[in-house]
């Protein structure tokens, strides 16, 4: 188990709250900054850093038969090579003013902060989507989607005529996306041990957004035609109204039966971060300046998909995704030690690396600068993406997910 706090310098340390990829990074480069002169202590509900962007692989997750191994790397493999302490404990309650956090209601002071405690599942107000749909956005989410996905699949033999499964996913962004062609690529009979499985039926309800908004067209386009080959029906232009045990009502009257239903429609700040008295943008995530520094609070930092920030060079907003987070977590580290020793502050710049969609255990498609890529290549190349990345976290080296 990682070690507990205060084994570097004395007096309140640097806190950074959450243990994925823009909090673990965030440490990372506070400690590399600091080299053991303050005390440095990451909290996380979890004693593991979540490989959080590999989640919608729930066949692979079925056959692992309950380990968490793969996408679960212990902290303690991390902090033993830094001066980063470790504390478990879920976050009950940030004080900015009297520059406390409360770890299962227990106090903890602070001298200085970063908020990096990710994202929940947005439902909109949705009647039933919170009791009745599956998520993928925590792992054991996705375990207990991959469980529910291999009984259906048994179940399915004795389903009547030539009815197939259905499982419907909400959302067209890239969680949606992946997982559909994920579910439908995945051979449930084979995981399920053999059995004479009847293929499942997959619909990808995208809402009324646009399918992959703020994605370039072309892989868009070849997304799609993916998604199609594979099997998945899309379904474009209506929102779920409500949900039921089963059943998908959408906004124009139409309804949908499945056996199993997916949420994937969005993310939002959690609770203990959105009710925080400092300005708020969608969803409850937090307002940074360009220095992710929460305004009027010196010291006081975010990062990840915790925050809300416009490029003001480009205007456009940084994307919620692990890139950004790491992107913006180096960011974050550095501003959170330049304030403990009183040097200037760096603004954080955000430039898109380029973006891989797998659709499916085999196909994908990236657009990568100017060019746009698909095919089998591109599977192996986000495979082999994530693996450098898992090394590299284990390692304690610096990695980037593209």
């Amino acid at each position: 188990m990682p070690r507990d706090a205060d084994a570097a310098g004395s007096g309140p340390p640097v806190v950074v709250l959450g243990a994925g990829y823009a909090g673990l990074r965030t440490a990372q480069e506070c400690d590399r900054r600091l080299r053991g002169r303050v005390p440095i202590l990451l909290v996380d509900r979890h004693p593991v850093h979540i490989l959080r962007t590999e989640l919608y692989e729930v066949g692979r997750i079925a056959r692992a038969k309950g380990t968490s191994a793969p996408w679960a790397i212990p902290l303690d493999e991390f902090l033993r090579r830094t001066s980063i302490g470790f504390r478990q404990g879920t976050v009950t309650e940030i004080d900015l003013e009297h520059q406390r956090v409360y770890l299962d209601g227990e106090p903890l002071t602070y001298a200085q902060l970063t908020i990096a405690l990710g994202s929940v599942a947005a439902y909109y107000h949705v009647p039933g989507a919170a009791e009745h749909t599956h998520s993928v956005y925590r792992f054991t989410g996705a375990q207990r989607l991959g469980a529910e996905l291999l009984a259906i699949a048994r179940r399915s033999v004795d389903l009547p005529g030539e009815r197939r499964p259905r499982v419907v996913v909400v959302g067209g962004g890239s969680t949606g996306t992946e997982l559909a062609a994920e579910i439908a690529g995945t051979d449930w009979g084979a995981l399920a041990g053999g059995i004479a499985a009847r293929p499942m039926e997959v619909v990808l309800v995208t809402g009324a957004l646009p399918f992959l908004a703020g994605l370039p067209a072309e892989l868009i386009d070849r997304s799609r035609r993916l998604l199609q080959a594979a099997g998945v029906h899309l379904l474009y232009g209506t929102n779920v109204a409500r949900v039921e045990p089963g059943r998908l009502h959408l906004d124009d009257g139409s309804i949908l039966t499945a056996e199993a239903i997916v949420w994937c429609a969005g993310l939002e700040a959690p609770p203990v971060v959105a009710r925080l008295p400092v300005p708020h943008g969608r969803g409850g995530r937090l307002r940074v300046a360009p220095t992710l520094e929460l305004p009027g609070r010196p010291g006081v930092f975010a990062a990840g998909d915790v925050i809300e920030l416009t490029d003001p060079t480009t205007g456009v907003p940084v994307p919620a995704t692990a890139q950004a987070a790491l992107a913006g977590a180096r960011v974050a580290g550095g501003n959170l030690a330049a304030r403990r020793l009183g040097q200037p502050l760096r603004e954080f710049r955000y430039r898109e690396r380029g973006v891989i969609l797998a659709l499916g255990p085999s196909e994908g498609a990236a657009a990568i600068r100017s060019l746009t890529l698909w095919g089998a290549p591109v599977r192996l190349l986000k495979r082999a993406v994530e693996r450098k990345y898992a090394g590299a976290v284990a390692q304690g080296e610096e990695s980037r997910v593209l």
